[in-house]
């Protein structure tokens, strides 16, 4: 039986999903922000969401699996990207 506290091979930055972790966040949620492009890369520097197309929008949805999606408004894109 696998170590609760082991995420396993599929986690990109195992020491960035068990801080998460600590913090309170989900299993799910700490994986997808440990998986997801960029998340090694800190400092503000982003581009602001509302700054971006909706397509790219989409992308980055899809990236972190929110449900629902492609019925999605910028908006609403923006919404559930800041609140997931």
């Amino acid at each position: 039986m696998p170590n609760d506290k082991t995420p396993g091979p599929q986690v990109k930055d195992p020491e960035q999903y068990e801080a998460l972790r600590r913090k309170g966040y989900s299993k799910e949620k700490s994986a997808r922000i440990a998986n997801s492009e960029g998340a090694e890369k800190r400092g503000g520097n982003a581009e602001k969401y509302e700054d971006r197309t909706k397509q790219d929008l989409y992308e980055q949805a899809k990236k972190v699996g929110i449900a629902g999606r492609s019925n999605m408004t910028k908006a609403q894109l923006i919404h559930a990207l800041r609140n997931n």
